[in-house]
């Protein structure tokens, strides 16, 4: 191909969209002017110099030549655009604007109310070692309560963390020497979980902490109380039920009362599909911090005690919103995220 065939394919291009087909014909991963480049590798090694040198010309010129061509035809087109009338009554278009995801807007819900209360927000890392996951919190290598929370594990020992108390036990062993202690730590965990519509395998979770003197039973449900009312609005009432949990002593279950049926279990003389009918819905696990996890951190527990709780606002979100499965919350669906 020569200067003069390139300049004439470079110029018949009548628009945008010709020019660029020309420029893959001659400069594209499969042109013409590649594949004469190419070719010169072949070509034996007395040839190879000039070859290489005319074809470089050529490729340059052919690069010269478009973007001058580019530049004609987009000028050209852009006259064209400014030249056309402009209706200036037609509507215009509306940009569609974002919104808060309503986990997001739960969690916002939940730090408001702990702000309020005089609790302050902790972070900490996302992969943790097993000594802050698992063995600071009475969960040895050996315990059966791992099961409980069957995880990912990475090269090396540590592992994504399956809840956000490890969070707590570093911001109890910074602030040893500096009680009370008051904070919530929400914050993504990862577990081997089975998916269903209560449950992911990677989720919100936001946990509470209040280390100081004194501290019982009753203020743990004085301030679950006061959190769900603050939610899920006036009315709403706490239930605890004994569990076990390895981290406290004694372990509590907590319960809210349903939003849907307030507690009655019956909706239009109907069982409630929300809380089965028992006017009750599972939110979370609570409890008084255990004695040795205070030692662990270096902490008193003769002189203190405090209480821990943890929940999903995923699972609060879904009681506040109606919504039947929580993945539905992380599923591409605008449809679905656009009602909130």
């Amino acid at each position: 191909m020569t200067e003069e065939q390139i300049r004439l394919a470079v110029t018949g291009a009548k628009s945008l969209d010709q020019l660029e087909l020309v420029r893959v014909e001659l400069v594209g991963r499969k042109g013409s002017l590649t594949e004469q480049l190419r070719r010169v590798g072949d070509l034996p090694a007395a040839e190879r110099s000039s070859a290489g040198a005319e074809a470089n010309r050529l490729r340059l010129a052919a690069e010269a030549a478009l973007k001058l061509r580019f530049a004609e035809l987009r000028a050209a087109a852009t006259k064209s655009e400014l030249s056309t009338p402009l209706d200036l009554t037609a509507p215009g278009v509306t940009l569609a604007l974002g919104h808060r995801h309503p986990v997001s807007l739960v969690l916002d819900e939940l730090i408001e109310v702990f702000w309020q209360m005089g609790y302050q927000v902790a972070d900490g890392p996302e992969v943790e070692t097993e000594w802050h996951n698992f063995e600071a919190l009475n969960i040895p290598e050996t315990h059966p309560a791992r099961d409980m929370q069957d995880t990912f594990y990475l090269e090396g020992g540590n592992l994504p963390r399956t809840h956000t108390s490890g969070v707590q036990i570093r911001f109890m062993q910074a602030h040893k020497d500096d009680l009370p202690i008051r904070i919530v730590s929400p914050g993504k965990v990862y577990r081997n979980e089975d998916e269903d519509a209560r449950h992911s395998w990677s989720f919100y979770q936001i946990e509470g902490l209040v280390v100081d003197e004194g501290i019982s039973l009753a203020d743990l449900k004085g301030t679950l109380e006061a959190m769900m009312v603050g939610v899920l609005g006036e009315g709403t009432k706490v239930r605890l039920r004994p569990n076990y949990f390895p981290y406290t002593e004694p372990s509590v279950e907590m319960d809210a009362s349903c939003v849907i049926c307030s507690g009655t279990g019956v909706v239009d003389g109907a069982s409630c599909k929300l809380c089965s009918g028992t006017g009750w819905l599972e939110l979370g696990g609570a409890g008084m911090v255990h004695p040795q996890v205070l030692r662990n951190v270096g902490i008193d527990p003769v002189r203190y005690s405090g209480f821990a709780f943890g929940f999903g606002p995923e699972r609060i979100a879904a009681i506040k919103y109606n919504v039947g499965d929580v993945r539905e919350f992380w599923r591409p669906n605008f449809n679905f995220l656009d009602q909130f």
